[in-house]
C-alpha cells in the first residue's frame, strides 16, 4: 500500500481507494507537523487539491487521535464556499475522504429546500459545508449552533470577497468560538485578503506553493484574432477543431448565455447552459449531464461557473473578454488540472486587440497569436480522427461476421465506406467559412517600416503618391455628421485595413468617397460581407473610376436657403418679443416702447396677508 506519511491512517486508505498515488504540493504542504495547531493563509493555483489539502489538515484536529467521529451533535468543522456549486462540490469530496471515519457531512446552500437542511441540522453533523448566506440564515434563526466549532475554513476567499460577502463571513466568524483553527485558502492573497487574515486569524503561516509561481503550467494559451461580425463563427470551428470531451465557454452576461445556447442547440452540438437565472435544480442537471456525457460543451458566466471542477475538461473558450487577469486565469483555471494538458482560448475581435493584449500582460502570460481554425483545418482535423478511430482495431464479433460478409457483398466496400463516411460526418456541425485577416500588428509592422536611428522631425507638406486605388462610396456624409477621425477606425476595423491602405476622403452632404489601396480591395469588400455594410448601418459601394468631385448648387450644404440679406428682411418681420404668441403691429411696439421704456421696471401688484393669492391675499392697486 502507498505511504503517505503524516496523514490519519482512515483517510490514508480513502485516498488509496480513491487511486492516489502521490500527493500534490498544496496537499503535501499541509501535512507539515508545525501546522498541526496552526491557522494557515494558503495560496495555490485553481485545480492544485485545495479540497484535500484542507481536509487532510482538518482530520487530526477534528478527530483527536480517534479512528472515527463519535455521535453527530453540533458541527465540529465550518467550510464556507462562495458558490452553490462548489460547496456542493466540496462535499462530495470530503465524503469519500472522510468515508471511513463515520463523519456525518451536511450542506447548506442557497437555492436549497431550507426546511430540508434545517432538519439535518436538528439530526447533528460533524462538518457543514454551505454558502455564507444561507449559513447566516440558519445561525440567525438559530438552526446552526457553531458554539463547538474546532475549524472553521474559507475556501475561495477572494472570490468571497469579490461577491460582496465581507459581511457575512465577518458575521459567521465573530459568531464562532475564539480558539478554532482558521484556514484561509485562496488562488491570489490581495490587499483585502490579508486585511481579513490578519483579523481573524492567530499567527497564521503562511503558505505559497511552489506551483503559485508558475501559475497554469499545463495550460495552452491561444488568442485567436477574428473578425467581429465572425466572433460566434470562430467559437464554432474552435469546438469542431479539438473535439474535447469536456469544454466550457465563457461569457460575460446571461444574455449572451442564453444566444449561444441556442445558436449552438441549432447546429447540432450538445451543450448546457450554467447562469444566475436558472434554478438549483437546472443548474445541478447541467453539471450532471456534463460529468456523464449527455452534454460535451457548457456556456457559463463567471460566477455560476466559480469552483467547478468538470472531468476531463480539456478546453476553455473566452467568448468574451475578461474583465481583469485574476478572472483570466480563474477561468483558464477550469481545465489543466490534476497534470491534465488543457487549452485556454481567447476570441479577440480585432478592434479590442490592444485590451487582449494589456490583460494577458497583467496576468503575466505569453499566449500564441493566430487565426481560428478555418474549415479546411477543421475538416482536415477531422479525417485525421477518422483514420486513427480505435473503432478499426476492433475485430467484428462472431454474431456480425456474417452481416459483414452480406453487406460486402450487396454493396461493396467503396459504397460502405462512403456510407460509413457520410453516417460519421452526420453527427457533426459543419464548419464556418471565416474571413480572412492579418494577425500582424499594424504598430509592429509601422516600427519595422522605420529605419534604424534617430527620427526625422515632422515637417508638414504634400501627401505622399498613393499609388493604383479603388474609390469606394460611404452613404454617410457631413449632413449625418461624418468625420474622419471615426470613420477611419471604423474602416480599419471592419475591413481588416491599416490607415497606410486609405488614401483620400472627400466628405460630401450626403455621401463620402473613399480611396482605399488596389490591393487591399478586394479583401475590404470580403471583410464587410455579402451585404456591404459597416457599423452605424452605413452602406458600402465600390465605384468605378474616381469619382466627379464637382458637386452641384443643390448639394451644398446651404443650398435651397436664403441669403444673408433674405434671413435679415424675414428676421425684422418676426415678433421682436418672444414671449407673445401673436404679432404685434408697428404701433403696438411704439407703444409699449413708450409707456414702458427700458431701465424702469412696470408696476406690480400689492398684496397683503400670506399665501400666494390664497383666501387671505388681498390685493390693492397703487394710485396714480
Amino acid at each position: 500500500m502507498t505511504d503517505f506519511s503524516g496523514v490519519v491512517p482512515a483517510i490514508a486508505k480513502a485516498l488509496v481507494k480513491r487511486g492516489y498515488t502521490e500527493l500534490t504540493p498544496v496537499q503535501q504542504s499541509m501535512l507539515d507537523p508545525a501546522l498541526a495547531a496552526s491557522d494557515a493563509l494558503v495560496s495555490a493555483k485553481t485545480g492544485s487539491g485545495k479540497t484535500v489539502a484542507f481536509g487532510l489538515a482538518l482530520a487530526p484536529t477534528l478527530l483527536e487521535n480517534a479512528d472515527r467521529f463519535g455521535p453527530a451533535a453540533e458541527p465540529l468543522a465550518l467550510v464556507i464556499a462562495p458558490t452553490r456549486e462548489l460547496a456542493l462540490q466540496v462535499k462530495r469530496e470530503l465524503e469519500w475522504l472522510y468515508e471511513a471515519t463515520g463523519a456525518l457531512i451536511v450542506s447548506c446552500v442557497g437555492g436549497m429546500d431550507i426546511r430540508s437542511e434545517r432538519r439535518a441540522l436538528e439530526r447533528g453533523a460533524h462538518i457543514v459545508v454551505g454558502t455564507p448566506g444561507r449559513l447566516c440564515d440558519h445561525i440567525r434563526r438559530r438552526a446552526l449552533d457553531i458554539s463547538s466549532l474546532k475549524a472553521v475554513v474559507l475556501d475561495e476567499a477572494d472570490e468571497m470577497l469579490d461577491l460582496g460577502f465581507r459581511e457575512d463571513l465577518e458575521f459567521i466568524l465573530d459568531s464562532s468560538p475564539d480558539d478554532r483553527r482558521t484556514l484561509m485558502f485562496s488562488a491570489t492573497v490581495p490587499a483585502a485578503i490579508a486585511k481579513l487574515a490578519k483579523s481573524y486569524q492567530k499567527n497564521a503561516v503562511r503558505i505559497a506553493t511552489a506551483t503559485e509561481e508558475k501559475q497554469h503550467g499545463d495550460i495552452e494559451y491561444r488568442a485567436l484574432m477574428v473578425s467581429p461580425s465572425d466572433r460566434e463563427n470562430a467559437i464554432i470551428n474552435v469546438l469542431r477543431y479539438y473535439e474535447a470531451t469536456n469544454a466550457i465557454v465563457f461569457c460575460s452576461t446571461r444574455a449572451a448565455v442564453n444566444h449561444l445556447t441556442a445558436r449552438f442547440h441549432n447546429r447540432n452540438f450538445s451543450v448546457v447552459a450554467l447562469s444566475g437565472e436558472l434554478t438549483q435544480n437546472e443548474r445541478s442537471h447541467a453539471l450532471q449531464a456534463m460529468r456523464d456525457g449527455r452534454a460535451r460543451v457548457c456556456i457559463a458566466t463567471d460566477v455560476a461557473a466559480r469552483g467547478i471542477d468538470l472531468p476531463g475538461l480539456e478546453l476553455v473558450i473566452h467568448a468574451d473578454l475578461p474583465t481583469n487577469p485574476e478572472t483570466l486565469l480563474h477561468r483558464s483555471g477550469r481545465t489543466g488540472r490534476a497534470g491534465r494538458k488543457g487549452v485556454s482560448a481567447l476570441i479577440v475581435p480585432l478592434n479590442v486587440r490592444r485590451k487582449a493584449e494589456r490583460l494577458l500582460d497583467n496576468a503575466g502570460i505569453s499566449a500564441a497569436w493566430a487565426r481560428p481554425p478555418s474549415a479546411e483545418e477543421v475538416s482536415e482535423r477531422d479525417e485525421a480522427r477518422l483514420l486513427a478511430d480505435p473503432i478499426f482495431e476492433e475485430a467484428a464479433s462472431e454474431e456480425a461476421q456474417d452481416l459483414v460478409k452480406r453487406l460486402l457483398d450487396t454493396h461493396g466496400a467503396e459504397k460502405l465506406a462512403a456510407a460509413f463516411v457520410n453516417l460519421y460526418r452526420s453527427n457533426q456541425s459543419a464548419p464556418e467559412d471565416l474571413i480572412e485577416i492579418s494577425i500582424q500588428d499594424d504598430r509592429s509592422r509601422k516600427r519595422r517600416d522605420q529605419p534604424d536611428g534617430p527620427r526625422e522631425p515632422y515637417q508638414k507638406g504634400p501627401r505622399d503618391e498613393f499609388g493604383p486605388s479603388v474609390w469606394f462610396s460611404l452613404s454617410v456624409g457631413r449632413k449625418q455628421n461624418a468625420e474622419p477621425r471615426w470613420l477611419i477606425p471604423m474602416l480599419c476595423r471592419n475591413g481588416n485595413l491599416t490607415k497606410r491602405e486609405i488614401g483620400a476622403i472627400k466628405m460630401q452632404p450626403e455621401e463620402t468617397y473613399v480611396e482605399i489601396s488596389a490591393e487591399s480591395a478586394d479583401a475590404f469588400l470580403q471583410s464587410i460581407g455579402a451585404n456591404k455594410t459597416m457599423e452605424r448601418g452605413i452602406r458600402v459601394t465600390p465605384l468605378n473610376g474616381t469619382p466627379d468631385f464637382s458637386r452641384p448648387a443643390t448639394s451644398k450644404p446651404y443650398a435651397g436657403k436664403k441669403t444673408f440679406g433674405e434671413r435679415r428682411e424675414f428676421n425684422d418681420e418676426r415678433p421682436k418679443d418672444k414671449f407673445r404668441k401673436e404679432a404685434r403691429s408697428e404701433g403696438e411696439r411704439d407703444d409699449r416702447r413708450d409707456a414702458k421704456p427700458w431701465g424702469k421696471k412696470p408696476d406690480k401688484p400689492k398684496f397683503e396677508g400670506k399665501g400666494n393669492g390664497g383666501p387671505k391675499a388681498k390685493f390693492s392697486k397703487k394710485k396714480s
